[in-house]
Formats: structure tokens, sequence, C-alpha cells
């Protein structure tokens, strides 16, 4: 009889298959087989002890009863899923779905044959800690996003969100844009010195103030054009740069974000294929700890390739109190090969990859540091040097006034490159300079001064947030991509180049938690809650009370603001802008696509301007009376996808016409499959296109693309059109079938 091994990745099974051979049966969950359904007033029993209710996700019922098949005749039943909390939280869903009574469980931080066979040496129940605090985990992000957010949307805007680390790691990036905001730029002058040496060599030299006040700009200036320039000093030291600590999660996602250019989502998604693909380790660590074996196996590989002089031997322990130190840090599974991968993108977060963990045991890097400064004839000669004797406290000197400031140049070369050999990409640039001796003459070939002006701090990059989320202990490895994600997929911050710009939603959103539910998404509420989950995947808290404790207060302080008047206008509008219709006062409010000036005595007046105070174009009226409450009129609008015509009477009626030409290509003709009397029609929302069933809101299917008219084998869903890459699919998202290429590797 063969053996069962469960793991979540179809591609991951597939490696695995190769090394286990005829004994084995390897087959993927394809992630989650249990979820929390999406009615929260089901989802969990609060008053119960906060028991979660799971069901099985739509479309894997297929991969469920090939699981149960598969297990009837198998020897043995392995659970294979990842080495984190989340692997032992579907691990336990796996057995409890199939109504396992014997599996065991097996974890490996790697796939290889060694790794793999190594840990089926060492099976062992399901870790009831690790799966509670997983539990906690969902169970608290479920409660605290549907109540918060049911609350934003009764308050702000219909379809916003707010999230127990969402909405801290929003918090901070506002907090740096009031800074800037804020900020009151100073000018200052940039004072520069081109200079040659004796041995005609050009030199530059930076005057090492930056002064506020042109008049003494101009002094500065006068008096370095008339004087005999010397140098005053010279100054050469040796530097070490040590090497940088392998990759753990963020420090992956930081450095993939500046060097390569990925999104978090992005390097984690190819991340992933290079776990599964058994070319790195686990990528969701915080671990900075390497392995003595792969430690042994990266010196020999050092020892060939740059020499022995260049292998040495480093331990790093992380700052974190809650890393994991048993678990590695992310490395490649085999050091000898340098490039890997089925595409670009892989093969660079690869060798990144590889760079970091062979460079992490190199020796120090050595730096020849140098220091030129250089003033004018009679401030090297008044006595400035002149030292008195050391008082008690220490030594003390004479301070004479200089006419102008000194002058410098920084130069720096590598005189031994140590791990920068191997992590060329932190090696950054030498700056030579001449060669001069302390007293030697300079000529003075021009001074020049440029005006500049301080500049706010900087907004948050994707990898700096992420550096700042890790520093607040907000969050864990394996939540910063997707908390990356949800803060731009719902409209709250932009991300032009890498940067994150808050949006006016994002602002009017976190300024609402911040002024209401303030201590609930602070830095140290959150990373305390973070804390107290972790101590019940250490047994050191009980699920039950540690979410009632929460909970209780929270859900009052809910229930306290409904209270409170709906955030539909932010404030007035600037003194003297008045309304284009009737000359009265407006006010700031908060629309789809940003903010925009209101009359404030609308719905009587309608006039609107932008922000910047030109007119806003108000609906006009065409004629026409609505078909839909007969109390209302036909007006022509604009929107954020061009003109169109709708009732006055909106939000309380809904109703919008169709052109001619929408009503000919709305209407599918295909038949609801979730009512059954209804048909598929085109719609267009926040995300563009997509088609749902023409009897909402009584029936609230949809989905994304035009659907074909087939049904899917699998789950009985509509089949829709796919994409240049991928063919025909099921619009079901948990149905194997929505990804034909995942569904070919099963």
């Amino acid at each position: 009889m063969t053996k069962l091994l469960i793991v979540e990745s179809p591609s991951k099974a597939k490696t695995i298959g190769k090394y286990l051979g005829k004994d084995f049966r390897v087959l993927a969950s394809v992630g989650h087989i249990r979820d929390l359904p999406k009615s929260n007033k089901k989802a969990v029993d609060v008053d119960g002890g906060f028991i979660p209710h799971y069901e099985i996700v739509k479309g894997k019922e297929k991969v469920l009863s090939e699981i149960k098949s598969a297990a009837k005749g198998a020897s043995e039943i392995l659970l294979a899923t990842d080495p984190d909390r989340e692997g032992e939280a579907i691990a336990w869903h796996i057995e409890e779905a199939c109504g396992f009574k014997k599996a065991k469980r097996i974890v490996f931080y790697e796939i290889t044959e060694n790794a793999i066979k190594e840990a089926l040496k060492h099976p062992r129940e399901i870790d009831t800690n690790l799966r509670k605090a997983q539990e906690a985990r969902r169970v608290l992000d479920r409660l605290v996003g549907y109540d918060l957010s049911g609350l934003i949307w009764k308050k702000v805007r219909y379809g916003l969100s707010a999230g127990r680390v969402q909405s801290p790691a929003l918090r901070i990036i506002m907090e740096r844009e009031r800074e800037i905001r804020a900020f009151v730029p100073e000018k200052f002058w940039v004072i520069t010195g081109y200079f040659t040496t004796k041995k005609k060599e050009e030199i530059t030299l930076i005057c090492t103030e930056e002064p506020r006040d042109e008049k003494l700009v101009e002094k500065i200036l006068e008096v370095g054009k008339a004087g005999t320039w010397i140098v005053e000093g010279v100054k050469e030291f040796e530097q070490k740069r040590s090497p940088r600590p392998p990759f753990t999660t963020s420090t992956l996602q930081q450095v993939a974000s500046t060097r390569l250019g990925f999104s978090p989502s992005r390097t984690m998604q190819v991340a992933q294929k290079l776990y599964e693909a058994g070319h790195i380790t686990y990528m969701r660590t915080d671990s900075m700890n390497i392995g003595k074996q792969a430690q042994n196996e990266i010196l020999t590989v050092v020892s060939k390739k740059y020499g022995n002089e260049y292998a040495e031997a480093h331990f790093y322990k992380t700052k974190s109190k809650n890393a994991q130190e048993a678990h590695e840090a992310i490395r490649p599974t085999h050091i000898e090969s340098v490039s890997v991968g089925l595409n670009e993108e892989q093969k660079k977060l690869y060798r990144i990859i590889w760079e970091r963990a062979v460079s992490s045991q190199m020796t120090d890097a050595k730096l020849l540091k140098t220091k030129i400064t250089a003033n004018i004839e009679e401030n090297i000669h008044s006595g400035v040097h002149k030292t008195i004797k050391p008082s008690v406290v220490g030594k003390t000197f004479e301070k004479i006034e200089k006419s102008i400031p000194d002058f410098a140049a920084n130069g720096s070369r590598v005189l031994f490159p140590g791990w920068l050999a191997c992590d060329t990409g932190a090696r950054g640039e030498d700056i030579e300079l001449p060669e001069v001796k302390e007293g030697e003459t300079l000529i003075l070939k021009d001074l020049t001064s440029e005006g500049k002006a301080t500049e706010p701090p900087n907004r948050y990059t994707e990898a700096g947030l992420i550096k700042e989320l890790e520093k607040r202990d907000i969050g864990r490895p394996s939540t910063y991509a997707s908390i990356m994600k949800t803060l731009v997929d719902r409209g709250y911050v932009d991300r032009v180049n890498r940067t994150m710009f808050p949006t006016d939603t994002g602002d009017v959103v976190s300024t609402f938690l911040e002024q209401n539910f303030g201590n609930y998404i602070s830095d140290s509420f959150t990373a305390e809650m973070e804390d107290e989950l972790d101590d019940i995947s250490n047994g050191k808290r009980d699920y039950a009370k540690t979410l009632k404790d929460f909970y209780g207060p929270f859900a009052k302080d809910v229930k306290s603001k409904e209270k409170i008047d709906k955030l539909t206008t932010l404030g007035d509008a600037p003194e003297g802008v008045l309304c284009p219709k009737c000359e009265s006062a407006m006010v700031v409010k908060l629309s789809k696509t940003g903010k925009f000036l209101s009359c404030n005595k609308y719905p009587k007046c309608i006039g609107a301007r932008k922000m910047d105070g030109t007119i806003m174009e108000g609906p006009k009226e065409t004629g026409e009376k609505c078909p839909d409450c007969t109390s209302g009129k036909l007006v022509e609008r604009e929107g954020r996808f061009g003109k169109f015509i709708s009732c006055a009477n909106y939000p309380r009626c809904k109703f919008v016409k169709k052109s001619a030409e929408e009503e000919g290509r709305a209407n599918t003709g295909i038949v609801c499959p979730k009512c059954k009397s209804g048909t598929m029609v085109e719609r267009r929302g926040r995300f563009g296109l997509f088609y749902s069933c023409s009897d909402y809101p009584k029936c609230k299917y949809a989905i994304k693309a035009k659907p074909t008219g087939a049904t899917c084998n699998l789950c009985g869903d509509l089949m829709m059109e796919g994409t240049k890459t991928i063919p025909e699919r099921c619009s079901n998202k948990g149905c194997p079938n929505h990804n034909p290429h995942k569904n070919k590797e099963q």
C-alpha cells in the first residue's frame, strides 16, 4: 500500500513526487480547504466562545473528494503543508474535513530530497497551539474588519474598509503626509570651490556649512576669491564594512523593491515559485539563522570561488523578540547553483538571494576613507589649532572665529573587497581624491553658490513602510505584502514609482479612525495584540479569553460611535469661494474620485467646484421622467467613465438609462446559475466591466468576465472568457478550473 502525502501547491506536489517515488502518492489541497463564510453573522459564534463556523471553499469539492478517495487505500497519511501557523491551520482543516483519525504532520523548510526524507523520520501531531493562534488571528481580523468597515460604510462611504493591521499602516502613511503638509521650507546655500593642485589635478571642495543668510554667502565668496587657499588637513583612516545578514521576508521585500522594482506581493509570488521548485528555503521567515550544514557549504563555495581569505563564518540573531530562531533565513537550497529560474524575474530574485546568503559568510570589506579640508591662508595661520592645556574634565580647544568656514571633500576606495566581491550591488562607487599634503597651496579656479530650500521628509516607499512596520512590531512577515496590496486596491494610496501617496479617501478614512478608534490602531496596541497571538502559539494564553478581553470593549466602542454624524462634509471651503449658482458658502465633500467643493444648500442647490476653484458642470435635465420612481426627472451627469443619464433623485432612486449601444450589448441572454430566473447582463463598476444577474439586488451573483454560456464540469459555475495566456476558465476563484495551468499540474 502506498502512503499519502498532502501539500498545498500542485507544483510543490510535483517536485516532491519526484523525490519520493512509487511508495508515495502526493496530492495538493490547492490552498485552503475550508474558510469562514462571507456572511459575518454566520462566521463566528461570539457568545459561544468565539467559535468559528467553517465551510468548504467553493470549488474545492472535487479536490476534497480526491483526497478522501486516496486516503482509503493509503497505509499512512502525512500532512506536509507549509511550516507556519497558516500551514498548521490548513493541515488541521484537511484533517477535520476528511475525518482523518491517525494522520501525522511533518514540516520541512526546503524542498530538497534530503530535507523531505529527514522530515519523514520525525512525524508529529498537529500543533494545537499554532492552529489556535492562526484561528485567533483569522477570527480577530474578521470581527475587527467587518465591524469597522460596516461603520465606515455608514459614516463615510459604501465599499470602504478597515483592518486590524491595514489601518495602522495607513495611519503611519498619513502621519508622514501631515508632516509634509506642515513643513515650512527654509532657504540655504551650497557653496562649492573648484581647485587645482600643484600637480595640476582638479579637486572640488564643498563648504562645510550651509548658510541661511545671503549676506554671509556674499562675504564667503568675496573673502574666498581674494584669499590664498591652503590644504588645512588630510585625514586617512581604514574602515570596515561588515557583511549583511541573509534575507528575512521583510528584508527580501525591501531589497527586491529598491533593486529590482518588485512590489512586495510580486516578490512573494516569485519567491513562492522558487520555493516550490526546490531552489530556496521557505520564504516566510523572520529568522536570520543559517543551519550549520548550509553554512559549511557556503564557506566551501566562497573558498573555491573567491579564495580562502574571503571565507569567514558569521552568526546573526534577529532583533525581533518573537522571531522563530529554529527556522532558517531565506537561502538557496543548493549553494553551487548561481543562476536558476524559469523566467527572468525568478532568475533576478534568486540571484540577490544567492548573493546575500553567500556574502553573509564572507570577511569584512576594508575601505580607505579620506577627508581633505582647506581654507584661506589667514585662517590657517591665525592660531586656530593652538590648544589649551587639558582641563580636569577633558581637552578643550581655543575658539577663534574664522572669516569663512572650512571647505572639504570626502573620498573612499576599497582596499580589500571582502563580501562586496559577491554582493556588488551593495558596494557603491569609489571616490578617488588627488594626493595632496597638509600645507599645500591650492589654486582657486572658481567659487560658486547655489540657493536651495530644505525639503520635507520623504513619503514612504513600499520598502520603507515595510521597514517601519517591522520596526514598530506591527504585523508579521506573512502579512506585509497583503497590507501593501490592500492599501492600493482600496484606493487609500496611489503607488507612483514605488512611492505611496495617500489619496483623499485614505486621508478621510484614516482621520475618521484616528479620531474615533485611535487606541485600536496605535502602535502599542497593535504590537501588543501581535504579542498576545504569539503567546497563544506558545501555549501561554487562552484563545477564548484573549478574544473576549479584546472584543468586549471594542464592540461597545463601535456601537457607541453609531450615533455620530455622517462624515459627508469635511469642512468649510476656503474663504471667498462661493457657489457658482447661488453664491452661498461652500463646503468640502468627498466623492469616489476625491474631494470637491459643494454648495452648503445641497440638495436644493447643486452648484459645485473642483478643489482648485474651477466650476464643475452640474447635471443637465433631459426633460424625461424617471421610469422607476416616476417622481424624479432624468438628468445627464459626468462620471468616472464619461457622461450618463440617471434619475435626479439619486441616491433614493438608482435608475440609470442605458444608451442604444449598451442596450444592444448589455444582456447576454445567459441564465443566471444561482437564481435561474434572471439573465447575465453587462455592468460597469469601480474596477471596470463585469457581469451580474439582471435581478440584482434580489440576486447578487456576479463574475468578472463575459460568460461563454458553458458551465464548469467541476463546480457548475459559469465558464467565462479568458485572456491571452489563460483560455476559457471557470468564474469561481476556488475552483481548479479557474486557472487551467494549475489544474493541468494536478
